[in-house]
């Protein structure tokens, strides 16, 4: 592997441990630029302040939010990651209130790069999944 690919899966899973013990200084210091894409719901949050704002509002809502990384891919300006997203809903989200039940779902983060900083998590996955599970 290339020390460029080394370096940026090197990024990638300090990102997502990162963000799994809520350390979200360092999530956003893997960033050249902090932006996230989120596909299924057409949000983009995009700067420190909106990327910090989507941690807090999806850690409210989940708490013990956290990813089990599958596998990791590589791309010319890209890694792309399968990942389950797994979680509990204890916090108001949006107006839906706590079921306390438990979500699990399968999603691919696209992570591109400028160089060895990330410039754009995209994430892709089915709502509905997550939906079925929390009001069931």
């Amino acid at each position: 592997m290339s020390d460029l690919r080394e370096r940026r899966e090197a990024v990638v899973r300090e990102h997502m441990e990162s963000e799994n013990v809520h350390d979200f200084d360092t999530t956003l210091d893997t960033f050249s630029h902090p932006r996230y894409e989120i596909i299924p719901t057409g949000e983009v949050h995009d700067g420190p302040e909106q990327v910090m704002a989507y941690f807090k509002e999806s850690r409210t809502a989940f708490p013990d939010q956290r990813n089990e990384l599958i596998s990791l891919r590589h791309a010319d300006d890209a890694v792309i990651v399968e990942f389950d997203l797994k979680g509990t809903h204890k916090g108001t989200l949006r107006g839906f209130e706590p079921t306390g039940r438990e979500f699990s779902c399968r999603m691919i983060a696209v992570f591109e790069f400028e160089g060895e900083g990330i410039v754009c998590e995209r994430v892709y996955f089915d709502a509905a999944t997550i939906l079925a599970q929390l009001t069931a």
